[in-house]
């Protein structure tokens, strides 16, 4: 297990192979991907990053930009790479995530990324983030239920107990909101992405525009569900990832995904 407050990890019975290393969404809780462990066995260990001002890390100042955010994720990932390294997110998480691959160029432990439910970098922050940004209390409270998919009771709540429990969703909203993106050489490391059929924030044309950010045409997996599709499903993901680990993506697709080059 890793020795450090960036990272949370359940571990594994015997040593891993590899280590994947996941960033989650806005607002979301990292220890959720201990629970792919038993999935992916001692293939790979599932590494959670924990981002300075949450949860254990609560009394550390929070990160001013996407940017600051990613130098840190990278330097602590550099100094734990004595296995192969993977790299994976999921909306915000999966911005972060290819800002992170951007820093680790040329690091020989980094093998992949994949990167779910995020349009390529060049196309956020999107409008949808940009209003949700500028508006506040019930606003921001009724449109984020909506977003999370949470009861209509959470959306008539007291506005004070809204912003408590909101209050680490606004401020990655505000992180992605003032992301800008800056043009660099295309990745050399293989991509592979993930959406789910019926996601409202990410389309087809917002997953081909990822095509100009890597050397080699990035896989794209369609699952069935919506921007969240990894909550009731996980093995949407750890089936991608599993053949990754083991050797490359000669591994086959999932019966129920449909895999294309894009």
């Amino acid at each position: 297990m890793l020795d450090s407050p960036w990272f949370l990890s359940a571990g594994t019975r015997s040593a891993p192979a590899a280590r994947v290393f996941c960033f989650p969404p806005a607002g979301g809780n990292p220890r959720t991907f201990l629970g792919w462990q038993p999935d992916m066995g001692a293939d790979a260990e599932i590494v959670a990053v924990c981002v300075p001002g949450r949860a254990h890390r609560c009394e550390e100042p929070s990160p001013a930009t996407v940017g600051e955010l990613a130098d840190g994720a990278a330097a602590a990932i550099a100094a734990h790479a004595g296995l192969p390294v993977y790299l994976f997110g999921h909306s915000l998480g999966g911005l972060l995530a290819f800002e992170v691959a951007r820093r680790l160029r040329g690091l020989p432990a980094l093998r992949h990324l994949v990167v779910s439910g995020c349009a390529a970098p060049r196309l956020n922050p999107s409008d949808y983030i940009v209003w949700s940004n500028t508006n506040h209390g019930r606003a921001f409270a009724v449109e984020a239920a909506s977003f999370l998919g949470l009861s209509a009771e959470f959306a008539a709540a007291d506005e004070e107990v809204q912003d408590l429990l909101l209050a680490d969703m606004r401020e990655d909203v505000r992180l992605l909101a003032e992301y800008r993106y800056r043009p660099q050489a295309p990745l050399s490391v293989g991509v592979s992405l993930i959406c789910g059929r019926d996601d409202p924030h990410v389309d087809g044309p917002g997953l081909t525009a990822w095509r100009e950010e890597c050397e080699t045409v990035p896989e794209c997996h369609w699952t069935e569900g919506d921007h969240f599709y990894l909550d009731k499903r996980p093995t949407a993901v750890t089936d991608v990832l599993r053949p990754l680990v083991l050797g490359g993506t000669g591994g086959a697709a999932p019966s129920q995904q449909h895999v294309e080059v894009i």
